[in-house]
């Protein structure tokens, strides 16, 4: 699955057009690559999210095209 795709669907971000306004501004990482909107993420892979004056550290888990609000947390785990 795309990294814009799965950020949108994990809710970690909102919006497809913003995750991708991200990557193209080397916001995001992949196990420690810069992230471009088309790269792929799959479960076990590493994200670093610079957004703003925030910070995260997220493990992928799950991939799923859809799903609801309640399951969306499901798909990734913060890492400290």
């Amino acid at each position: 699955m795309r990294i814009d795709k799965f950020l949108k669907n994990s809710r970690i971000i909102k919006r497809r057009t913003v995750a991708k306004e991200a990557c193209e501004q080397g916001r995001i990482s992949v196990n420690d690559k810069i992230a471009k909107p088309g790269t792929e993420v799959k479960p076990g892979d590493i994200i670093f999210i610079q957004f703003g004056n925030r910070t995260l550290k997220a493990r992928v888990e799950l991939l799923t095209e859809s799903c609801r609000k309640e399951d969306a947390a499901d798909m990734y785990t913060v890492i400290d």
